[in-house]
């Protein structure tokens, strides 16, 4: 079977995203078109690497909200902004917040398969437009699409609530404490901040200029060095409200949903903004080939996809995937725990890090080790494709072998990734 190889990756900088008006306007990108975004990384894992566009097979791209400007096809229409040939195709998929890891396994399926050669992969997310256009619907009167009509005999059956009600709820059946949750969020801008200050995203990130040439935005905007945990004591629970809003006249709630199925659970509040996830703006691109087209092109290899996974798991508690996700690929590998010299989780609320590292018995020393989402931002259908290359760039600064990557998906899934480091070919 033919290896596919991961040539480069390259992702923007996180932009803080715009969440509402007056304060909360957003950043740098907030006022960008979503495809622009996703062109530029594009356009840059091209030039980079000297790519013929007229040979790239495929584009395969996630977007997780795909409305408003975000509908359509963005890996086809991206391409094309970004000035690759027309013989270059593309395709968009939603995972929810998987899918920029999913878009990465998909082109490594293609390419081991034989059917492709030369794959961009990668995804992209403006929060800012999504959190908006939740927000109409919501003024609107429209449910939130786990309570669409058509879904009312699913709900039944697997009742699915806020991710954030979901948090607080693996908080309270785990016994986590807040101070557990703070020390996540902590570590995450302290490790971020380090990151930063040492340079150690620089050779990823590429800069987000407009359509004059001016630099819109070069660093990551949304970490907070300056937070400590006596500052995160203080911050109210986010989720207190609307854990209790009825959500339809028959009174249901999003701490109901959980109930419904774990009826004796009695939900406390943990997660803030210093220990959940920040929304943003971002975009990332992998370039997948087989060694042969690499040769051809005269590219070389910084790692080898090993294997890939996708685990589905209880979709009421909906982030509880990751764990078993990360078995199932270590066992397609043929690895153990302690053949990965570095992992990263995505911190989309801290108890998902750490019932991640708990439920492993994984040491933090090898875990998100640059920071995470709490600190960097989740901008959703990009964020797998950017812990890829945070992984690569990190394995390659300390010399490490493999990397292991995954997520929590909202409908309770994981996809899963690890990645060896090279410096040549293995076929």
């Amino acid at each position: 079977m033919p290896q596919a190889y991961i040539i480069d990756a390259v992702r923007t900088p996180r932009g803080i995203g715009k969440q509402g008006a007056g304060e909360k306007r957003g950043g740098a990108l907030a006022a960008m078109h979503p495809q622009h975004l996703a062109a530029t990384v594009m356009k840059a894992i091209a030039q980079r690497n000297h790519l013929d566009t007229a040979t790239v097979d495929d584009v395969i791209w996630s977007v997780s909200t795909q409305d408003g400007m975000q509908a359509g096809d963005m890996g086809r229409m991206a391409a094309l902004d970004a000035g690759y040939d027309i013989a270059a195709s593309g395709t968009t998929l939603d995972r929810f917040c998987g899918g920029g890891i999913t878009s990465v396994n998909l082109a490594a399926a293609q390419v081991m398969s034989g059917m492709e050669s030369c794959i961009v992969a990668g995804g992209t997310e403006m929060m800012s437009l999504t959190a908006a256009m939740a927000r109409d619907k919501m003024q609107a009167g429209i449910k939130p699409p786990m309570m669409g009509a058509y879904n009312e005999r699913l709900q039944r059956v697997h009742p699915q609530s806020h991710q954030g009600i979901c948090g607080d709820a693996i908080a309270s059946m785990e016994g986590f404490t807040r101070e557990d949750l703070d020390a996540v969020g902590y570590r995450s801008q302290q490790r971020a901040a380090a990151a930063i200050a040492e340079g150690r995203f620089d050779k990823s990130i590429i800069p987000v200029v407009d359509d004059d040439g001016n630099v819109l935005l070069d660093h990551d905007e949304y970490p907070r060095p300056e937070t400590t945990m006596e500052g995160l004591a203080a911050l109210e629970p986010a989720f207190t409200r609307i854990a209790d809003v009825p959500l339809d006249a028959s009174g249901t709630t999003f701490r109901g949903l959980v109930n419904q199925k774990y009826p004796d659970l009695e939900i406390s509040n943990f997660h803030h903004a210093g220990n959940s996830s920040g929304v943003v703006d971002g975009a990332a691109a992998v370039l997948v080939t087989s060694a042969e087209y690499a040769r051809q092109h005269g590219l070389k290899p910084r790692a080898r996809i090993v294997a890939t996974a996708n685990m589905g798991d209880d979709p009421t508690l909906m982030l509880n995937a990751p764990v078993p996700a990360a078995k199932k690929v270590l066992e397609k590998a043929g690895l153990k725990l302690e053949d990965i010299d570095l992992f990263e989780i995505n911190e989309a609320f801290a108890v998902v890090a750490a019932k991640f590292v708990r439920d492993l018995g994984l040491s933090w020393d090898k875990v998100n080790v640059n920071g995470g989402s709490i600190a960097l931002g989740h901008p959703i259908g990009a964020t797998g494709s950017m812990l890829i290359g945070t992984v690569i760039d990190e394995l390659e600064r300390r010399g490490g072998r493999y990397g292991l990557v995954t997520m929590c998906a909202a409908g309770g899934m994981a996809p899963a990734i690890i990645v060896e480091r090279v410096e040549d070919f293995a076929d």
